[in-house]
């Protein structure tokens, strides 16, 4: 169960966006350790894709990354490159984008969060009332941003496994399975992706649908959770402006109260100097 306060601080985030993001869980098919059919992008490729995601807009390179070779790895690598980098950050902004509602609006685990029962223990409860979110992260312990950090480091590399790689004709978007990754010490019991296997007999046209739909929700929160963000930086962003603003360091993942970890002090003070935008 969760905890919803009585009178948020901020008027209520509608979750209703939600409803139009449609959420759904990534779709590629886990790669097996096996052999599997490597398939190599074109630009031609994209232009395609492009115009199955949304033909109003088709397809909309004014960077002309399609055409590039990163690294001297080749432009089917670079789209390679692209395309995963473009799902994986889609899925993450989806996760951002509903964990910013969520905590806007003061919901929060019942749970202690450390030290529970001791005259220091530190409550999610605790955490919430901190603020907005990113002020929520701010005020977590140092140790519990590790091991988040660290977490989310394993999942990278994890990522990173499957065979053939996203970069050598392997399928964008796909997480290797952690139950038959070889490049995992100890037996996991569950996937990342469909841990209970339900997807196991969907028709490959009806994977290929929910895959269009992970892009399409995935861009559009990546719009929203920067908006979000450009809000509390004090710009203007028609329809957010109940927005706490937000004098903390979205790109810094430690804060001067972590200065416990080796270099933080420092990078704290250099984020300072660089810092893009300065609230008055």
């Amino acid at each position: 169960a969760s905890h919803f306060p009585r009178s948020p601080s901020f008027p209520m985030l509608s979750l209703a966006p939600l409803a139009s993001l449609s959420l759904v869980a990534p779709l590629a098919p886990a790669m097996r350790m096996g052999a599997q059919p490597v398939m190599r992008e074109t630009a031609e490729d994209l232009v395609g894709l492009a115009e199955s995601l949304n033909p109003n807009i088709g397809f909309w390179d004014p960077l002309g990354l399609a055409k590039r070779d990163f690294w001297d790895q080749g432009n089917e690598a670079t789209i390679g490159f692209l395309r995963h980098a473009e799902i994986k950050h889609g899925r993450v902004a989806m996760a951002g984008f509903v964990g910013y509602c969520v905590q806007a609006n003061g919901i929060y685990w019942p749970w202690p969060l450390a030290n529970p029962g001791q005259e220091d223990e530190i409550t999610h409860a605790m955490i919430s009332a901190a603020g907005s979110p990113p002020e929520q992260w701010d005020a977590l312990p140092t140790s519990a941003k590790v091991q988040i950090i660290l977490f989310l480091a394993i999942i990278e590399y994890c990522g990173e496994q499957g065979k053939p790689h996203y970069m050598r004709g392997g399928k964008p978007g796909a997480f290797p399975k952690l139950t038959e990754n070889k490049g995992i010490p100890h037996p996991v019991p569950l996937n990342l992706y469909d841990p209970f296997g339900w997807s196991a007999n969907m028709d490959e046209a009806t994977k290929e649908r929910r895959l269009l739909m992970e892009i399409n929700n995935g861009r559009l929160a990546m719009l929203g959770i920067f908006s979000f963000m450009s809000a509390s930086k004090g710009l203007i962003v028609p329809g957010l402006d109940f927005i706490p603003p937000y004098a903390g360091e979205y790109m810094g993942y430690f804060s001067a109260s972590d200065g416990s970890l080796p270099f933080v002090t420092d990078m704290v003070e250099g984020w300072a100097k660089l810092a893009i935008w300065n609230q008055q």
